[in-house]
């Protein structure tokens, strides 16, 4: 996090995850054109075609990569740190996708009369039917949402949209997927996909990320369960305090409320589990230096007050906690966002 805003901050992490980021793409080029100039059929393809195919393959391997991210995370937090990085590769796949489709444009409708683009959308209108769609027109649409989305990545826009908007807005990462894969199919169909290979590779990837997706809604929902108990009232049971770790927290789920519960130095404050930031899983994070400190991208807060230390401004929203019988109750009502609640004392 920081306190103004910057065109890009990088550290020693992004820099070497970025570094890794650029390796991969420029390796995935290299042993997609390599491969396909040492195919038996070479001679029938050119370098410029390869190269073409080669950056939509790569595009299309990086949104899936992109939507894996998420899920993966939930399930397991030993893919945070991939987490922490995926605007970044969110943004590269832009490039990765522009490239692929004004090199496309060029080769194909860069030598006519017509302005390349407007040859794009007048040169097919077949849209009736399959065999003969003019995909492109997807790609296009597909291009267009990435770029939307790679030009609000930067915390500016975060934070003058909202987080709630702009995740809305960013949600549209799912309607370009759609579009990409059917892109990738209907161009299949029309003779313009290459290899059949590309269908399969494209089923599989789909039904890679929806069970990704279908699992880490399983386990939220079985984690949720199992920590939302029975009301007293406003009250909630989240059940023993000596269940909490510490320095950690127990995130009590009622209704559309998340709330993190954490428990140090003999204490329990309760803060919304919702960072301010991008909306991430603060009671996934931990305490340092005794603040909560978000596990998605390090943005910190005063688990007494909701608020960040200064310089930020950001602030969540505060909960009363209570000990009764040895079980934490926290209210669900929640105070204004940055309001102190004196902490529980642990017995």
């Amino acid at each position: 996090m920081a306190a103004t805003y910057k065109p890009v901050i990088w550290n020693r992490h992004k820099r070497i995850y970025d570094l890794a980021l650029v390796s991969g793409i420029a390796l995935y080029l290299t042993v997609f054109v390599g491969v396909g100039m040492a195919m038996p059929d070479s001679a029938n393809t050119s370098i410029e075609i390869l190269l073409i195919s080669a950056l939509g393959a790569c595009a299309f391997f990086m949104i899936h990569v992109v939507l894996a991210i998420g899920p993966l995370a939930r399930l397991s937090t030993k893919f945070l740190p991939l987490l922490y990085n995926r605007r970044h590769v969110g943004v590269a796949l832009f490039l990765v996708a522009l490239s692929h489709g004004a090199y496309a444009t060029i080769w194909y409708h860069g030598f006519g009369v017509l302005n390349p683009i407007v040859s794009l959308f007048v040169s097919n209108p077949r849209y009736d039917a399959i065999n003969a769609f003019p995909f492109e027109s997807l790609g296009v649409a597909a291009l267009a949402i990435l770029f939307l989305l790679a030009s609000t990545s930067h915390d500016f826009w975060l934070n003058n949209l909202s987080p709630a908007v702009w995740k809305t807005l960013h949600m549209l990462i799912y309607p370009a997927y759609g579009a990409m894969v059917m892109h990738v199919l209907l161009g299949a169909a029309s003779g313009h996909g290459g290899s059949p290979l590309y269908v399969w590779a494209t089923a599989g990837g789909f039904a890679l990320i929806s069970g990704l997706h279908i699992a880490a809604a399983l386990v939220q929902t079985s984690r949720d369960r199992a920590v939302t108990k029975q009301k007293d009232g406003d009250w909630i049971d989240a059940g023993p305090f000596a269940d909490i770790p510490e320095k950690r927290a127990r995130i009590v789920a009622i209704g559309g409320t998340s709330i993190a519960i954490f428990r140090y130095d003999g204490k329990l404050s309760a803060i919304s589990n919702f960072c301010a930031h991008q909306m991430g899983p603060l009671g996934e994070g931990c305490l340092i230096d005794g603040l909560v400190t978000c596990p998605w991208h390090g943005w910190q807060y005063d688990p007494a007050t909701g608020r960040s230390p200064a310089p930020y401004t950001e602030k969540v929203e505060t909960f009363a906690v209570r000990i009764k019988d040895g079980h934490v109750f926290v209210n669900a009502i929640p105070n204004a966002k940055g309001t102190p609640v004196a902490p529980t004392m642990i017995g």
